[in-house]
């Protein structure tokens, strides 16, 4: 059960949530307040962009991507081993490219 601070908490966020929207609705730039993706940003991704192309998933962007890819891998459901073999080899791609270090050498070691 919420609490009282809680409750009033939740009611601030979606207050200055549906503010900014609707600045943003009305054509002002307002800075996110993260360095997140937006929803259109990741649809405009190529497939070959993700760590599971035909799912989506995971997308390879840069090396805060690549990092949450690695500690998401096993969340992703109903892909098969070699396409997480496939998207393990797109994942180290990556990796090498953004300068991170996995100290895995196979996905299987993630547990």
């Amino acid at each position: 059960m919420a609490t009282t601070r809680q409750k009033e908490a939740a009611r601030r966020n979606i207050t200055r949530a549906r503010e900014v929207q609707s600045a943003r609705a009305h054509g002002k730039k307002v800075p996110r307040g993260s360095q997140g993706m937006s929803t259109a940003e990741e649809n405009r991704l190529r497939d070959s962009e993700f760590a599971f192309p035909k799912e989506r998933k995971e997308p390879l962007t840069d090396a805060r991507h690549v990092r949450n890819a690695v500690a998401r891998f096993n969340q992703v459901e109903g892909v098969s081993n070699s396409e997480r073999d496939e998207a393990w080899r797109r994942i180290q791609t990556a990796a090498r490219k953004f300068d991170v270090d996995l100290s895995e050498k196979d996905w299987r070691e993630l547990s």
